[in-house]
């Protein structure tokens, strides 16, 4: 498993390709997750065909799968059949493509605090990803925190669903930077959890995807976290362009950060 990942954009790909085999990252798509994509058959296998063109070793890759306003523990059958839909679209691209993992957002309606809907959300995730998993052997979920204020519902759905080996967290440090509740939460109550990570930094109010070292973030706790665990997970560099890629790496090499050691 590749410790670091980061996002090719095909209009740079040599750039990329260079990069990521100098440092061993693989590879998290972000072409397919926007239903103009998913909606047009040509233009996604286009997309898939020119990667798989590559001739890299594609099984270790993730993709992010489609997220926007994907409810699949909506009463409304008509929401949930679209949302399903999506997700089983990402899930055969994922398939096609061979890779190790798709990545999906709670999407769950945060200031909505009444229990059964809690309870309900968590009873319907966990019945509709023990099924996807069934249907995609080959491929993990990792469910990961979207607007989620806190890290209880994500905890409280991984813990159901620790018997399953193909279905893990996804922490997205930025999100929980801007999610109102204090980092550590995040960080240890998800930690058992974890199997991939998405960092960038950010103001502490806004979703910015700034470059490492340009936000709030706390690099220096976030590195006692990731060196204390035993499997280290795999972490995206989830930036806009390749300078903010290099503009990371270099902080990470400068500050040490995992899996940089001093020098």
């Amino acid at each position: 498993m590749n410790e670091l990942y980061c996002i090719p954009k095909l209009q740079q790909i040599t750039d990329y390709l260079a990069f990521s085999e100098k440092y061993h990252m693989g590879f998290e798509y972000n072409d397919f997750f926007l239903p103009s994509v998913l909606d047009n058959a040509a233009e996604k296998e286009r997309l898939i065909e020119e990667y798989l063109s590559l001739g890299r070793d594609c099984s270790q890759d993730t993709l992010h799968g489609a997220f926007l306003d994907v409810c699949i523990d909506s009463s409304d059958h008509r929401i949930f059949q679209v949302s399903d839909l999506r997700v089983r679209q990402s899930m055969d691209i994922a398939k096609q493509m061979g890779l190790r993992a798709v990545i999906f957002h709670t999407n769950y309606i945060v200031n909505f605090r009444l229990q059964s809907y809690l309870e309900t959300w968590l009873s319907r995730n966990e019945a509709y990803w023990r099924q996807i998993i069934k249907d995609y052997p080959g491929q993990e979920i990792f469910l990961e925190n979207m607007f989620d204020d806190s890290p209880w519902l994500l905890q409280q759905l991984a813990l159901r669903m620790a018997d399953e080996p193909h279905f893990s967290v996804c922490l997205d440090t930025a999100h929980a930077l801007i999610s109102g509740s204090p980092l550590e939460p995040w960080l240890e109550d998800l930690k058992p959890h974890v199997s991939h990570i998405h960092i960038n930094d950010n103001d502490g109010k806004e979703d910015l995807h700034l470059p490492l070292g340009a936000g709030i973030f706390s690099w220096e706790k976030y590195n006692q976290w990731i060196r204390s665990f035993d499997r280290k997970p795999s972490i995206l560099i989830e930036v806009r362009d390749f300078s903010s890629l290099q503009k990371s790496i270099r902080y990470m090499e400068q500050h040490a950060l995992y899996p940089f050691d001093t020098l």
